[in-house]
């Protein structure tokens, strides 16, 4: 179920490393960081992912659905969208300005 997956990222998680007083469930007096989507994750556990999933609509199109709108970290809203924008902005400039850096990666690689 579903559900279950979620606790299983959640609750379980905080139990599987003896925080469950501190994090794992909302309650008062508890850590907690949130997403908000528009799309209910229990119908498609892919509207978790940052990007959400592809649906057909009525005209047989190909659309995006779900996703992560906003994340809540430490009481802060963060646009969900601009943080992935900003995330692959700092990769493709790191990329640009390491020359070579797939070798030197695969040089890496091939070494362990």
């Amino acid at each position: 179920h579903p559900m279950e997956v979620i606790r299983a990222a959640t609750l379980h998680a905080a139990e599987a490393i003896g925080m469950e007083k501190e994090i794992g469930t909302i309650e008062v007096g508890k850590y907690a960081d949130m997403i908000i989507m528009e799309e209910n994750p229990l119908k498609n556990l892919k509207y978790l992912y940052a990007t959400g999933d592809i649906k057909i609509n009525d005209n047989n199109e190909a659309i995006r659905v779900g996703g992560i709108k906003y994340t809540i970290k430490d009481g802060i809203i963060f646009d969900a969208r601009q943080l992935l924008d900003d995330a692959k902005k700092i990769v493709d400039e790191e990329k640009s300005s390491t020359p070579g850096w797939e070798k030197f990666l695969m040089d890496e690689i091939e070494r362990e």
